[in-house]
């Protein structure tokens, strides 16, 4: 940018780095989300809780598929890099 523009869109900069801010807190939160690991653990957990009766076998499905959509993303390299969100 110009030195004009730099000027002109001053009033502007903590609306812009509060953007970036919130860019870059959404970006590690969807890191954090599909991060293989992470899903690996809670899948481990879902598991322990079928075989403690405290979800039955339905509940168990459902929750798995979801988990492992979110692995086959996270093992994809999608997360992170902005898909599904409005940045």
């Amino acid at each position: 940018m110009g030195l004009i523009s730099e000027v002109l869109l001053l009033p502007f900069a903590p609306v812009r780095g509060s953007a970036w801010v919130i860019r870059q807190v959404l970006s590690e939160a969807e890191r954090l989300y599909y991060d293989p690991a992470a899903v690996r653990a809670e899948l481990a957990q879902l598991e322990e809780r079928l075989e403690a009766g405290e979800i039955d076998e339905e509940e168990f499905d459902r929750l798995e598929d979801e988990l492992l959509d979110r692995l086959e993303i996270g093992l994809g390299g999608g997360a992170g890099t902005g898909e599904g969100t409005a940045w």
